[in-house]
């Protein structure tokens, strides 16, 4: 399972694993058990060019620019 990051209001940053599906919706914070919004962080623009040439938005709405080096 992927780990994502999240971040309690009482307690601060911590990680997770979960399954995909759910990584957006709030995880229980492992020290006091409030929700905690997933925190989400910009990749940087490996493929140069302007942040408007996006070709097409892959599943999880991931953005590929041609030429990209994931692919």
């Amino acid at each position: 399972m992927p780990v994502y990051d999240y971040q309690c209001a009482e307690c601060g940053n911590f990680e997770t694993a979960r399954r995909i599906a759910e990584r957006d919706e709030p995880a229980p914070c492992p020290q006091c058990g409030n929700a905690a919004a997933r925190v989400v962080i910009g990749a940087p623009s490996l493929g140069g060019g302007s942040a408007d040439s996006s070709d097409d938005a892959g599943s999880y709405g991931m953005r590929h620019r041609s030429g990209c080096s994931c692919c």
